[in-house]
């Protein structure tokens, strides 16, 4: 029995084909290397927050270099007063707040774009500025923006008897010097739907200023003369804040009079009836500042603080656990039925209430 021995294309066909790995850049550590930038590239972003976070507190103002010279460390502090003044917002107090802690702050430029608030949160601020400026000595210095209003005005008194410091820009206005406090009457409205007001109460006067109660003639008159005293005491304690920021009013009782109307001026008008010491931009206003606390513009740095980031966080747990109301809360509309005066610039109550001017 003979055997056939294997053929050359069956040796071929056994034979076995090697595939060279490629070799990465990286090498044979490559994976362990990406992992290893990722982790590092994750700790230098975590020690660059907590750097930021030293510098800037989390949730409490963040400071910004505005102007002048960036490697000075001497500060003109520009703290903004923008919108509304009204409670509960608290960003213009955290400003102050950062400046009282920074010793390198030198000078102070409040710089006030609002139109007004209430009575409380105006007198509130304009105690606090001057309390920072008087514990600090810190040179205080006034830039007004488009408007400034009214409580706005009113905070901008903490300038005191110091000279060339209330900045207004050309198109500024100001002054509204006078006190509001918004009354609707709704009892006729209720009354074509043959709706009463059948509210219980301690004694009449805890009613007062109720929209949906009907009064004689009498009552309304006793009631008005109640609202008025509490008007114009507010109204007399602004003359008073006046006075002690413009001196020149001090002995011109006429002249204070004159200008404590409610009136809106413009930047012109306020600089020619003394309400304003100069036409000019918050770059003056800085510029002024600096003058005030001996420093040449070019060896200070001026920052500004800017609100911080909303977090995710406070995004997921700002869902109110209260019932909406029209699109509020039940406290808020507590808050908006509650009788208030207002140092406050606006046409809603001029239009709205029953009140003569």
């Amino acid at each position: 029995m003979s055997t056939t021995p294997p053929s050359s294309s069956s040796s071929a066909d056994s034979r076995q084909i090697i595939v060279q790995q490629q070799v990465t850049a990286l090498g044979r550590y490559g994976k362990f290397l990406l992992i290893l930038l990722g982790l590092s590239v994750m700790a230098i972003i975590g020690l660059t927050s907590s750097y930021h976070s030293y510098f800037n507190p989390p949730g409490g103002p963040q400071e910004k270099f505005h102007s002048l010279s960036k490697k000075a460390s001497d500060k003109i502090a520009i703290v903004s007063v923008v919108g509304a003044i009204m409670e509960g917002n608290d960003f213009v107090k955290k400003q102050l707040d950062r400046v009282r802690e920074d010793d390198d702050v030198v000078a102070l430029v409040l710089r006030i774009d609002s139109p007004g608030g209430t009575v409380t949160a105006s007198d509130y601020l304009l105690h606090h500025v001057r309390k920072l400026c008087e514990d600090r000595e810190l040179p205080l210095v006034v830039s007004m923006g488009s408007i400034c209003a009214s409580g706005g005005y009113y905070i901008a008194m903490a300038v005191g008897d110091s000279e060339d410091v209330i900045f207004a820009e050309p198109s500024t206005w100001t002054g509204s010097i006078g006190v509001v406090m918004p009354h609707y009457d709704l009892s006729g409205l209720l009354a074509s739907y043959d709706i009463k007001d059948d509210s219980i109460a301690s004694h009449k006067y805890k009613l007062m200023g109720s929209p949906t109660r009907a009064l004689n003639d009498e009552e309304r008159a006793e009631e008005r003369k109640l609202f008025q005293d509490l008007v114009d005491a507010s109204f007399n304690r602004f003359k008073d804040i006046v006075r002690s920021g413009r001196p020149k009013f001090q002995k011109d009782e006429a002249a204070l009079t004159a200008i404590a109307t409610g009136q809106i001026f413009t930047a012109g008008q306020a600089l020619e009836k003394g309400l304003v010491d100069k036409i000019g931009f918050i770059e003056d206003a800085i510029t002024r500042a600096a003058e005030l606390a001996n420093r040449d513009p070019s060896e200070v740095r001026c920052i500004k603080y800017d609100e911080p980031p909303v977090s995710l966080g406070s995004l997921l747990s700002s869902k109110s656990s209260q019932p909406a109301i029209l699109g509020s809360d039940l406290r808020n509309l507590l808050n908006l039925t509650a009788p208030r005066a207002y140092y406050l610039c606006t046409w809603l109550p001029s239009i709205l209430s029953n009140s003569k001017p």
